[in-house]
């Protein structure tokens, strides 16, 4: 059911040696939040600071002004028994979510560069028809989009969509939004993506379950974005951007020829779609066998094996292992190779971490300074459920701000204190993350990036870009969340 906080009274801790004592009383403390995040925008949007130093700097600056000593927030010079709250906040998000990302990385990497996308496109394109074209695209973009990353996404499979563009001779917004909003979905929805790891981790919910309302959640959720993109794609016609077409054709010379020279030699005969489909599906239904299996079976040798096959970092490991021999080595990428690929594929990931550990840092400050009691306190009274509150902040941050990791990992940081204590289950925990990740979705404009490269790599006007994929990121925000908060009214 839906539910508002409901947490006891809040009590202030004592904190003494404090660098700055801003505030006293609730009313200080949701002062300090509220300055605190409205520099964390600044530092973001007017600064143009990186994410990660704007977050680590705001939860230094929020710590000190509510009184946390220097001790407390950055510990001793000789370590002791106790932690710092930094180091605990960074550590504690890290520890969970490093090794998923890390690990799903290298395996989107593996099957970006083998040719999957090209393959599973082109066998849906032959199973759906030059009618249901559009169709293919969206399904392309949603089982793809599961192992890569969104930006990735769009450089490997755009050169396909200009292709079915040009044969139809329509708008490449029939063809690009569905694609576009299924790899929104897997990005926003479903590890190992970071958003929903992260909030997974911060939340203490099991990956599985992350999984299950992920996909119960956006399924319906990119079916009424497609709805959208067949609608709008009949109304605003765009040509393929033929300079666009000129360099995807030279990118992908260049890393044909970057393929050779590492060693990457595949053979003639494409991936089979059953290979790439298994290595895709293998570490969901691992997981989430697990995770059933703690609910269905008694504790017993079985559900012990099932449950170490279903740990996540068990799980993709196997994934990736199988996507090593299936995808490189059976086809004769050399040792040497496939290690080339995956470290190249971990170099952007370091950005993500860091952001992802600097919003673990900053929901550690707001619980350590009792920022998060008055805050729950407050949204109690407010009357609100958790779930609308959860959606509500994360779309302010993310309208505000532009970046979806950014503003997940912050709500997640404001609303984990929400829950705490209320006795909730782990599925109605994932269904506000579930949340939360919808509200990181709406509405993305010019200060996201990935509204200029979807501009950019379509040839779409700004305007065009605005009625089209904003209206299409904001879709997918408002069903994912009424899909969610209609399921909490059961779960």
């Amino acid at each position: 059911m839906l539910l508002a906080a409901t947490p006891p009274p809040v009590e202030i801790p004592p904190h003494t040696g404090g660098l700055l004592l801003l505030i006293d009383g609730t009313g200080g403390l949701l002062t300090v939040a509220a300055l605190g995040i409205a520099l964390l925008l600044f530092l973001i949007i007017k600064i143009r600071l990186q994410p990660f130093v704007a977050l680590l700097a705001v939860s230094i600056a929020v710590g000190l002004g509510t009184g946390l000593s220097v001790t407390e927030l950055f510990g001793t010079v000789q370590k002791s028994a106790a932690v710092s709250v930094i180091e605990s906040g960074m550590g504690g998000i890290l520890g969970h979510v490093a090794i998923i990302i890390g690990l799903g990385t290298m395996l989107g990497a593996i099957l970006e560069v083998s040719g999957g996308a090209e393959v599973l496109s082109a066998r849906l394109l032959n199973l759906f028809g030059e009618r249901r074209a559009p169709l293919a695209m969206g399904l392309t973009g949603l089982i793809f989009g599961i192992p890569v990353f969104f930006d990735v996404g769009i450089f490997v499979l755009a050169p396909i969509v200009y292709a079915a563009t040009k044969r139809s001779g329509k708008s490449i917004l029939l063809y690009a939004m569905p694609l576009l909003a299924g790899l929104s979905m897997t990005h926003a929805f479903l590890p190992p993506h970071p958003g929903p790891v992260a909030a997974a981790g911060l939340f203490h919910v099991s990956l599985g379950w992350i999984i299950l309302m992920g996909a119960v959640v956006g399924i319906p959720s990119v079916l009424a974005a497609w709805g959208y993109a067949a609608w709008i794609g009949k109304r605003i016609f765009v040509e393929v951007p033929q300079d666009m077409v000129d360099a995807a054709e030279e990118a992908k010379a260049a890393v044909v020829a970057e393929q050779r020279a590492a060693g990457v030699a595949t053979r003639e005969e494409p991936v089979g779609l059953a290979t790439v489909l298994a290595i895709i599906g293998t570490p969901l239904v691992l997981i989430l066998a697990a995770t059933f299996s703690s609910i269905a079976l008694d504790p017993s040798t079985v559900r012990s094996v099932i449950e170490f096959f279903g740990n996540p970092f068990v799980a993709l490991t196997i994934a990736l292992i199988l996507a090593y021999y299936l995808l490189g080595i059976r086809r004769g990428w050399s040792r040497k190779s496939l290690e080339s690929v995956s470290t190249s594929s971990l170099k952007p990931v370091g950005n993500i971490l860091l952001v992802v550990g600097a919003g673990g840092i900053f929901g550690a400050v707001l619980k350590a300074s009792g920022i998060a009691d008055a805050l729950a306190d407050t949204f109690n009274d407010v009357g609100l459920p958790v779930i609308l509150l959860a959606w509500l902040i994360s779309v302010v941050l993310r309208v505000a701000q532009g970046s979806a990791t950014v503003a997940i990992v912050t709500t997640a940081g404001i609303v984990v204190p929400l829950v705490e204590g209320q006795g909730m289950s782990q599925a109605h925990l994932a269904l506000i993350i579930m949340a939360i990740s919808a509200g990181s979705i709406f509405a993305s404009h010019v200060n996201d990036g990935g509204f200029w490269m979807v501009s950019k790599y379509f040839g779409i006007t700004e305007r065009d870009t605005l009625k089209s994929w904003t209206v299409l990121e904001t879709v997918l925000s408002v069903a994912g969340f009424a899909v969610a908060a209609l399921l909490s009214l059961v779960i």
